[in-house]
């Protein structure tokens, strides 16, 4: 029974709340759900003369007070309890407002954006590379007659040394230098005059300036320079046949240079035609005094501006033309590279044509063996009777080698 009245009750107040706000019906049906506990208004309002207005909070009331009345046991709280807890709200009449400025929370913009130091690392673009190899071999050497700068069939020492500085803006220009050296001794008991004379020796300067035109292509000034460090001499033989100097040829080309790279980049490298280009070369020694004699009879000397196509009385020449240059590798395997070198120029009165080809076998990682053949043409001299304008060379040498 006593049951029964608790629950009608508890139905008249949600139906009495139900023309009410949804706020203010939470705040004030919670005392029906919560813990029973004894209010101190409830009894107070039940006594008061004056009745209360609002119908849901006179049947909260009604419900309370018939539960005090019939089922003392059920209330363990009191009011009074709750408000030394301090958990007690006296504000529930009313309904809780949210009054929050979001603005009030953000930080005002300055009026200049502030810019905090960073350490910031810049790495320079790298244009230039350079690289390089040299070796130092024995070799069995073989000379024609009449190879342009004298020489011998016979064993000897060379030594090379190849260094490279390449500019690349990763853009439209490049600008390719090599600068080549050999130098190779020899002696030879059959000869009587000498105890050595070079058989190998080269000082050249390849440098190419390039603006791209292509994907491969590039309008070219190509610069060569060359000649030699020791006199040229043959066996038994007083005479000098070339010296440092003598001759030196000076060459530029413009015209297109090629990028090579086939074979899965196995054969790269660059040819080069220039339709417009001029050799100017220079001899400057005639005859020279040997070690036992202070000079050389007139009839002993040569006149060895003639040797290198320089008329005679004069060291100096001249020629506008055309040419072509070529500069291969091709690195057949891991063990065998080919490296071929082709010059020709012509100035329409007489050709020049030079063909470097150096076999280079690989026998461990600082050790190789090489052949190099070296054929040669030249109208500008007198022809060899078996020869003809042909000139050839060919060694072949191992020993120590490294690239860097």
């Amino acid at each position: 029974m006593h049951k029964s009245i608790l629950t009608l009750a508890a139905f008249y107040a949600l139906s009495a709340s139900a023309a009410q706000p949804n706020d203010t019906v939470n705040a004030k049906l919670y005392r029906l759900f919560t813990p029973l506990t004894f209010y101190h208004n409830v009894s107070a309002n039940m006594l008061s003369i004056d009745s209360v207005d609002n119908d849901l909070d006179q049947a909260v009331d009604q419900a309370l007070m018939a539960t005090y009345l019939n089922r003392p046991d059920l209330v363990h709280n009191t009011e009074t309890d709750l408000e030394a807890s301090g958990t007690l709200r006296q504000d529930l009449d009313q309904p809780i407002e949210q009054k929050v400025e979001l603005v009030d929370y953000v930080d005002p913009m300055p009026d200049e954006p502030q810019v905090a130091p960073t350490e910031v690392a810049v790495t320079k673009p790298k244009f230039w590379t350079h690289k390089g190899d040299g070796f130092l071999q024995f070799m069995q050497n073989y000379v024609s007659d009449n190879w342009y700068k004298g020489g011998e069939s016979t064993y000897s020492l060379l030594g090379s040394l190849t260094l490279e500085a390449n500019y690349d803006n990763k853009g439209k220009w490049k600008w390719d230098n090599k600068l080549e050296a050999k130098l190779g001794f020899l002696t030879a008991k059959s000869d009587s005059l000498h105890k050595w004379k070079s058989n190998e020796d080269l000082l050249r300067l390849t440098s190419k300036v390039g603006l791209q035109a292509t994907k491969r292509w590039y309008y070219t000034l190509q610069l060569l320079a060359w000649t030699q460090f020791a006199r040229g001499l043959k066996s038994n033989d007083h005479r000098t046949y070339s010296d440092f100097f003598s001759p030196f040829n000076l060459n530029a080309g413009l015209g297109m240079d090629y990028k090579v790279e086939a074979f899965d980049k196995k054969l790269t490298g660059s040819v080069n035609l220039s339709p417009i280009a001029v050799n100017y070369r220079y001899v400057g020694r005639t005859g020279f005094p040997t070690k036992n004699q202070e000079f050389v009879s007139d009839a002993d000397i040569s006149w060895f501006p003639t040797r290198h196509g320089v008329d005679e009385g004069d060291h100096h020449k001249l020629d506008p033309g055309s040419q072509l240059t070529a500069d291969l590798t091709w690195k057949i395997n891991d063990n065998v590279t080919w490296k071929s070198r082709l010059w020709a120029f012509t100035s329409y009165k007489m050709a020049q044509i030079e063909w470097e080809n150096t076999f280079q076998l690989k026998v461990s990682k600082y050790i190789t063996a090489n052949i190099f053949l070296y054929p040669r043409f030249d109208d500008s001299n007198v022809p060899d009777d078996d020869l003809g304008y042909w000139q050839f060379k060919e060694y072949t040498s191992i020993g120590l080698s490294y690239s860097f």
